[in-house]
């Protein structure tokens, strides 16, 4: 059956936790607009991200690649040219795939370089933009992100008489206190105090409008639109009226232990060390945030009501996918951290609702899914909507496709994985460990979370038991915990024996070609004694293989039967030349 979708609507926000969506369980931030897509499309109660920070779990979505097979293992690691990603795949099949906000993606200019692209160029821009086409990129964070120091939406501000050099600084992520005195977003202390931008001038509506002046000018080609939102990302400040609709009361409580901080996993303690893991573990912190962040997710799904009532009046809500998720979520002080950079569950776990208006997925339409679930499934996904065949020797993940329509392969995952790679930070150096080294890697279960250091023991975590993650079980010798360890290591190492580097060959051509006989076909006789041999092995050749080409068939011929072929005369030496003695 043909799909009917013709578009995709792909929405990420940054540093969004699944819990924080009402549809997820939130008791006082209600999201209705977000509760009513998953009513008709179905939530994924166990999506993970595949890495824990900002840009390689970004690129893993965008190339359906675990960080390991894209190499891009932290924020401003180019992802290398000729990395396939979403765009890359859906472009030959008449869609065009396109960028409204933030990816984090650094441009490989060294790679660009040595193979002579042009970065201005076409095939420049967008190897530079994930393979998107940038109709706007805003990565926010101006002008540190080490993207556009000048963005269009500092323009935006500067016309509507927000002025200044950075008015995204002093006007979007900026408060005045009681006396007028202008104080920064950046600073948590004022997290809790409104944004000096009015509500309509800031960036999360900002970009709802810049992604449907897309949409109205997309025309009738399909479309893949990546509409990635900068918020709820740092500065947690927000205007008016989010920023007085939460108080520190309405937060969910701190998940954290003072079990956790006796004797605690090196790597651990050196992340809880951190100045941001410190911060968030004062009194009164986590109170002054929340409210904040909170308000931004408010203002995040609020813009969905206006997005999605756009494209109903559109005529296009019964004919675009919509797939809502995020990068990976935020400690808030949970755990006695702050910001990304372990794998405990509010971190790793993504919110994921996916509307398909396939009539195949009406029997799935309010549901929710217990399958495990990845980042790099969504690549796949967008693939097998077009109709693309799959690539399972380039993307590592697959298609949630016989989820939305009510089936689970019988051979779908029973682990999910995750990497982070630490050598850019402080607990390297404090650890004394050297960047190769410093790589971690989780695979967690239906049970179990296992979490993998290298010259440090392992982490390990009983999720039924301890679902709050607060006992480490790492060094336990109990035999049930190292059963544990000794098979989720066995997964993990499993996992990272799969060849995911040959992207140029897929597997289907490599089964359907019998190889050897390919090579004989081209005239190269490995391992035959004698003329017999051939010919007994050319009775086993398939018809469209060596010996009904008819370019090598006379080759083949005369090697098998020489007595047969007629014999070739002697040279004839040239008029006037002379027989050596």
């Amino acid at each position: 059956m043909k799909s009917p979708v013709k578009n995709i609507l792909f929405i990420m926000c940054d540093q969004l936790r699944a819990d924080h969506l009402s549809c997820f369980g939130h008791p006082r931030l209600h999201t209705p607009h977000l509760d009513r897509l998953a009513a008709r499309g179905v939530i994924f109660d166990r999506a993970y991200v595949n890495s824990p920070v900002c840009g390689p779990s970004r690129m893993s979505y965008y190339t359906g690649r675990y960080v390991h097979s894209h190499g891009a293992s932290w924020n401003f690691v180019p992802l290398k040219a000729g990395e396939m990603t979403i765009g890359d795949h859906l472009r030959p099949l008449g869609v065009q795939s396109v960028l409204v906000g933030k990816t984090h993606m650094r441009a490989d200019l060294a790679g660009m370089s040595r193979l002579g692209i042009d970065p201005q160029s076409q095939i420049g821009v967008r190897i530079a933009e994930c393979g998107f086409d940038p109709y706007e990129r805003d990565d926010g964070i101006h002008p540190y992100s080490g993207h556009d120091p000048d963005p269009s939406y500092s323009d935006y501000l500067r016309r509507n008489g927000f002025d200044g050099d950075n008015p995204w600084e002093t006007w979007a992520n900026a408060t005045e206190d009681d006396d007028g005195t202008l104080r920064s977003g950046w600073f948590l202390k004022y997290s809790n105090r409104p944004a000096r931008i009015p509500d309509e001038h800031s960036e999360t509506p900002y970009i709802t409008r810049r992604a449907m002046d897309f949409i109205r000018e997309a025309g009738e080609q399909p479309w893949c639109l990546h509409l990635s939102y900068i918020k709820p990302h740092w500065p947690y400040i927000v205007p008016e009226p989010y920023a007085s609709m939460y108080t520190a009361d309405d937060a969910l409580p701190v998940v954290r232990s003072d079990t956790e901080r006796d004797n605690p996993h090196p790597v651990y303690a050196a992340m809880m060390d951190h100045r941001v893991s410190q911060t968030f573990s004062r009194d009164g912190v986590r109170e002054a945030v929340m409210p904040g962040y909170m308000g931004l997710i408010k203002q995040i799904d609020d813009q969905m009501g206006v997005l999605f009532q756009f494209l109903e009046d559109s005529g296009l809500m019964d004919k675009t996918m919509i797939v809502f998720t995020s990068d990976h979520g935020d400690y808030l002080g949970d755990h006695w951290m702050g910001e990304k950079d372990l794998f405990h569950e509010p971190v790793i776990k993504a919110p994921l609702i996916v509307y398909d208006p396939d009539p195949r997925a009406d029997t799935t339409r309010g549901t929710r899914c217990q399958a495990l679930v990845e980042a790099v499934d969504i690549a796949p996904t967008f693939l097998d909507v077009y109709g693309g065949p799959a690539v399972p020797h380039v993307m590592d993940g697959r298609s949630l496709r016989p989820l939305l329509f009510g089936q689970t392969p019988t051979d779908w995952r029973t682990e999910v994985v995750c990497e982070y790679d630490f050598s850019f930070q402080d607990s390297r150096i404090a650890l004394a460990t050297k960047p190769r080294d410093a790589w971690m890697r989780m695979v967690r279960d239906e049970r179990w979370k296992y979490v993998l250091f290298e010259n440090f023991r392992p982490m390990l975590f009983d999720l039924l038991n301890d679902p709050n993650e607060f006992h480490d079980l790492g060094a336990s010798t109990a035999p049930e915990h190292v059963a544990a360890k000794e098979r989720l290591h066995e997964a993990l190492f499993r996992w990272a024996r799969q060849p995911r580097q040959r992207v140029t060959v897929p597997d289907g051509a490599i089964e359907s070609i019998e190889v050897q006989a390919r090579i004989t076909e081209g005239g190269i006789l490995i391992g035959y004694w004698d003329e017999d041999d051939l010919a007994q092995a050319r009775q086993h050749f398939k018809p469209r293989f060596a010996s009904h080409n008819p370019l090598v068939k006379p080759t083949l011929d005369r090697l098998t039967h020489p007595e047969t072929q007629p014999s070739t005369p002697p040279a004839t030496q040239p008029e006037g030349a002379t027989q050596d003695a």
